[in-house]
């Protein structure tokens, strides 16, 4: 069974930290929470990592994860090109539940799935997870449930799906807002809506204008 660590106990919190990120760079799999629902989480340049994240999830290459980051610069060195809306959007809602869908940096060597290119990316606002991604680095983060089922909005309905494919568990107490990060592709000329979360499309429209949706 996969260590777990209550992260509202100072000490537990450091001790649970130092082996999450030990686990990641050991290319096994973590959950952590964040400013959304709980996440899975796998180092996004070891392949073998995201494969076993993708696993864990019941969820195939056609689906790629989502890469969290702890910092602005983090991101940046991830991104091709972030359009001319890409950095409006970061200072307005950054760290926040605002996914990026950018053009991926082609120099890097890694393996998320079927991206065509293209990476989605996101710095959340919790301490924990900002906390080990600034140790870990990037890391590919997917919703910590089995695919199909619900999101866990604790540690212990990620155990509970999720079980021994998982290292380590940070918990950090019950989730305050269980809505999914919005998610904008910023790839294209018009950025395109791709999914309705945290962040309303007026308030993005209030930022960069037009934003396109399928409704």
């Amino acid at each position: 069974m996969g260590k777990r660590f209550d992260c509202s106990d100072l000490e537990q919190r450091t001790e649970g930290l130092t082996e999450a990120a030990a686990a990641v760079r050991r290319g096994e799999l973590v959950v952590l929470p964040t400013d959304t629902v709980y996440g899975i989480g796998a180092d996004a340049f070891t392949a073998a990592a995201v494969t076993a994240l993708l696993d864990a999830k019941g969820r195939g290459r056609e689906m790629p994860p989502p890469v969290l980051v702890g910092t602005v610069r983090a991101a940046t060195a991830l991104v091709d090109d972030m359009g001319p809306y890409g950095q409006d959007l970061i200072d307005a809602f950054w760290p926040g539940p605002l996914t990026l869908v950018c053009k991926a940096n082609r120099a890097l060597s890694w393996d998320l799935g079927d991206t065509k290119g293209t990476v989605a990316v996101r710095m959340p606002l919790h301490p924990v997870a900002l906390d080990l991604l600034k140790e870990t680095g990037p890391m590919a983060v997917s919703s910590a449930n089995r695919s199909g089922a619900p999101a866990a909005t604790t540690a212990a309905e990620a155990e509970e799906q999720l079980g021994e494919s998982i290292a380590v568990y940070l918990d950090g107490g019950k989730t305050t807002d269980n809505t999914p990060s919005t998610i904008l592709d910023i790839t294209t000329a018009v950025p395109r809506l791709l999914r309705r979360g945290a962040i309303p499309v007026e308030k993005l429209r209030g930022i960069i204008g037009y934003v396109a949706t399928d409704d």
